[in-house]
C-alpha cells in the first residue's frame, strides 16, 4: 500500500519516498488507533498524514522513550538537534533526518505554517523539565503545542468547504481532545515518568495528590477520591469532544470518514475507561478488535458514499505561505 500511496501523492523521488515510508511505519508501530483512520482517507493524502505524524512521534520518542536510559541533558541535545534540523530544513527545502525531509516537504506541499511546528517542539521541550500543570490553565498552554497544532497542521491536508479559519478552533479542540483522552489513559504510564499530566486543581479538588496517586500505582489499591477526579477528567475531555464535533461537517466530505472513525474510536477509549470503573492506574484500556472493525467497517462505507459526491475545492495557498499560523493556546 506505500507504494500506492507514494505515487498518488506525486512523490517520486526514491529518498524522499524512502523518508516517507519510515514515517508511515512509524504511524503504524505507534498511532495504532489513528493508523487505522488514516486508512479511510484518499490515497494522495496518506503520506502527508504520515509525515506529521511521523515527526510528531520521532519528537515524542527523544522525550518519552523509557527503553533507552537517557540523561535529561541527553534528551534535551538530541532534541535541540531535531530542532536545528527542522529549521535548517524548512528553510532550504531538504533535512538531515528521513523524517525531517517528510515533514518538510509536506509543509511545502500544503502551505503549513512553520510557526506550528516550532509551539509543537516547544511542549516537547517542556517534558524535559515539567511534572505536572498547576491549573487547566497551565495544561492548554501545554497542549497548544503538544495537540492543538497538529489539529491546525491536518487542515491544510485534509481540505475544508468552509473558510480555514472557520474550521480551525475545531481541528485545534480535536488534537486536544484525543491529547487528553491519552492523558486520562495513560496515567499510571506517565507517572512511572515522574509526570501528572491531570491538572492540579482538578485532582486538589477530590482531595487527590500526587503521593496518592503513587501509593496507588505502588500497591494496586483504589482509592474513592482517586475515581471520583478521574470522573471529573473523564467530563471534561467530552467536552472539549462536543467542541471538536462540528469541524467534522466543515472538512472535504472524502476525508470525514477518517476523522469521523478517529472520533470515534479515540471517544471508545473513555468508554473502556468507564467500562474499567477508572482502573487507569493499574491496566490500559482499550478499544475492544470487534469495536475497532465495526468502527472500520462504518468507515468503508461512507468512503464509498463520499466518492460519489462532488470533491471539495482545494483552497489555494500562496507558496510558502502559512496557512494557519500559531495564535497562542485555545481556550
Amino acid at each position: 500500500m506505500t507504494r500506492r500511496e507514494l505515487d498518488a501523492a506525486g512523490i517520486t523521488d526514491p529518498a524522499l519516498r524512502a523518508a516517507y515510508a519510515q514515517c508511515r511505519r512509524l504511524n503504524a508501530r505507534h498511532g495504532r488507533t489513528y493508523f487505522l483512520a488514516t486508512r479511510l482517507l484518499p490515497l494522495e493524502r496518506r503520506s502527508a498524514v504520515h509525515a506529521l505524524y511521523g515527526f510528531a512521534r520521532w519528537a515524542d520518542d527523544i522525550v518519552d522513550d523509557l527503553d533507552r536510559p537517557r540523561t535529561t541533558g541527553e534528551r534535551d541535545r538530541l532534541l535541540r538537534r531535531l530542532e536545528g534540523d527542522l529549521a535548517d530544513g524548512l528553510r532550504t527545502g531538504t533535512g538531515g533526518e528521513p523524517v525531517v525531509r517528510a515533514v518538510v516537504d509536506t509543509a511545502d506541499r500544503y502551505g503549513i505554517g512553520h510557526g506550528l511546528f516550532a509551539d509543537f517542539l516547544s511542549s516537547m521541550h517542556a517534558d524535559l523539565t515539567v511534572t505536572h500543570y498547576p491549573t487547566y490553565a497551565d495544561l492548554q498552554e501545554y497542549v497548544h503545542g503538544s495537540a492543538a497544532v497538529i489539529g491546525l497542521q491536518m487542515l491544510p491536508v485534509l481540505g475544508t468547504v468552509t473558510p480555514r479559519e472557520e474550521a480551525a478552533p475545531h481541528a485545534a479542540a480535536l488534537g486536544v481532545a484525543f491529547q487528553l483522552t491519552n492523558f486520562l489513559r495513560d496515567v499510571g504510564e506517565d507517572l512511572d515518568r515522574g509526570r501528572v499530566y491531570l491538572p492540579g486543581d482538578l485532582l486538589a479538588a477530590h482531595g487527590v495528590d500526587r503521593p496518592l496517586l503513587e501509593w496507588s500505582r505502588r500497591t494496586g489499591r483504589r482509592d474513592p477520591r482517586i475515581r471520583a477526579a478521574l470522573v471529573a477528567a473523564e467530563a471534561m475531555t467530552r467536552d472539549v469532544y462536543r467542541t471538536a464535533e462540528p469541524g467534522i461537517a466543515m472538512l472535504d466530505p472524502r476525508v470525514r470518514p477518517c476523522i469521523r472513525a478517529a472520533f470515534t474510536l479515540y471517544g471508545g477509549i473513555l468508554d473502556a475507561i468507564a467500562e474499567q470503573d477508572y482502573s487507569v492506574l493499574h491496566r490500559r484500556a482499550v478499544v475492544s478488535r470487534r469495536r475497532r472493525a465495526a468502527t472500520a467497517a462504518a468507515g468503508v462505507l461512507r468512503v464509498a458514499g463520499a466518492r460519489w459526491r462532488p470533491r471539495a475545492p482545494r483552497r489555494a495557498v500562496p507558496a510558502g505561505g502559512p496557512a494557519v499560523e500559531s495564535k497562542g493556546p485555545v481556550r
